[in-house]
């Protein structure tokens, strides 16, 4: 660690200690006074309290379950302690489940909140993850249990296994090479509530030839995704990026690259959840959406349901605006599929771009509750690869051959200077106001950039 770096940090230590004096620092790492995560009185964690790992040449082999309760001033933060960039690792292969504690499901994660016998299995809340990198929770690698009992995780174990929690954060992680690399679920009373997903790294997660793993697959009463790079799953995976059952989605300024969709929003049946009016509540706004060349579903979003039972689908309106999309398909790409015609969407502001001609891209698939205004995309596409259900309202399309992106081959989607989208945006549907303004914009990778407020808007992601 650089002198700044240890005078920035132990700044924040002093911050963390002046705020919270009855609040306890533990710190781990080679050095340490406690050199395994399992040293950690994980059982007996308070409101205040932070846990530093540290970097180790070595990662830690260790798997735990966090069931505690911080509050909104005095949250308990798990922080990773980085060497030149470089965050701790936290490795499923060969982990060892951390002496004292008693939890179910073990085979599902290899950090797990929530669904505890020891420690007391609480709500957990106000928890705060971050600076960490969790890999290898999959299907067939062994770990050991809290008896010490040789076991493996299951083929849907996550990097990050939640299975309550209420005002929790996981920030700045890397979650790789696991079933699902975010798991979050909830119980019907009391729900998983307030969750935030910021600055996180996803990368091949997912198991081979099957649709029922993802980089995250989450459930909870308000849920936000926001600067969070989705690179892309295990080959041959069938997952999605982005699979949610929530009320009140929130999935702003991200960078989402492949999956076998790149957003897939469907029903609950947690009663909870589907009388909760967030949620016909969900915004997807500022985000750019790759969909690379493959044997990958041809649809970039799905919004409404996927069982059985049509009276748990979303019924509400998907609001997108401001996304760029890009298509490197070989062969057509639909944009939207809507479960059925009691689903609707608003569509303004986007990029809608592939690298084959106008008549490879087809707005709808079968229904077409959705109205599209100043968006942009090559002439000659087409509404549907069939005849669609429902009322398809376009207007004030921007139609050429390229929108004048800076570095299309090296993925660089912002706007050349001379471009007319910089200026060509039109305000959000006021029912996304102004909680759901764009007042900031994605920059690779895993940065932010502020717009100034009401500043003139793109069409796309980004701006000025």
């Amino acid at each position: 660690m650089s002198c700044l770096l240890r005078v920035v940090f132990g700044l924040a230590l002093s911050v963390l200690l002046s705020s919270h004096l009855n609040a306890a620092i533990y710190e781990v790492g080679p050095g340490k006074a406690r050199t395994k995560i399992g040293q950690v009185p994980w059982n007996s964690l308070k409101a205040g309290d932070t846990v530093l790992i540290y970097w180790s040449t070595a990662p830690y082999r260790e798997k735990w379950v966090l069931t505690a309760q911080g509050t909104a001033s005095a949250p308990i933060t798990v922080k990773g302690v980085p060497y030149n960039g470089l965050r701790p690792i936290i490795d499923g292969s060969g982990a060892t489940t951390v002496p004292g504690q008693n939890f179910w499901n073990d085979e599902r994660g290899l950090l797990k909140i929530g669904g505890s016998s020891i420690p007391a299995n609480v709500m957990p809340a106000h928890i705060i993850i971050e600076g960490l990198e969790f890999r290898n929770a999959r299907e067939g690698v062994q770990f050991k249990t809290d008896t010490g009992a040789a076991s493996v995780f299951a083929r849907n174990a996550a990097a990050i296994y939640v299975e309550r929690a209420e005002n929790l954060t996981i920030r700045d992680c890397a979650l790789r090479d696991s079933g699902n690399g975010l798991f979050i679920g909830s119980y019907d009373s009391p729900a998983t509530r307030n969750i935030h997903i910021e600055a996180n790294y996803f990368s091949g997660n997912g198991n081979a030839n099957s649709a029922y793993e993802h980089h995250v697959y989450t459930a909870a009463i308000g849920i936000v995704f926001e600067f969070n790079q989705f690179a892309p799953l295990r080959a041959t995976s069938q997952g999605t990026a982005i699979k949610d059952r929530s009320a009140g989605t929130v999935i702003r300024y991200n960078w989402i690259e492949g999956g076998n969709r790149q957003i897939d929003l469907v029903d609950s049946n947690l009663p909870s959840f589907v009388s909760n009016p967030l949620y016909s509540e969900s915004q997807v706004y500022g985000n750019v959406l790759i969909e690379n060349a493959g044997t990958d579903n041809r649809q970039i979003v799905h919004y409404g349901g996927d069982s059985a039972n049509l009276s748990n689908y979303r019924r509400g309106t998907l609001f997108f605006y401001n996304n760029t999309v890009v298509s490197k398909r070989t062969d057509r790409n639909t944009l939207f599929r809507l479960s059925t015609l009691d689903q609707r969407a608003d569509v303004r502001n986007n990029i809608f771009y592939t690298v084959l001609p106008g008549t490879s891209l087809s707005l709808v698939d079968r229904y077409a509750n959705i109205t599209f205004a100043n968006n942009w995309i090559k002439p000659g596409f087409l509404s549907c690869y069939c005849t669609p259900e429902g009322s398809l309202l376009q207007s004030g399309w921007i139609t050429g051959s390229a929108p004048g992106f800076v570095n299309e081959a090296a993925m660089d989607y912002r706007l050349v200077s001379t471009s007319p989208l910089l200026d060509r945006g039109i305000w959000p549907d006021s029912r996304v106001l102004p909680d759901h303004n764009v007042t900031q914009e994605y920059v690779k990778h895993r940065l932010r950039k502020t717009k100034p407020l009401n500043a003139v808007l793109p069409v796309g992601a980004f701006g000025r």
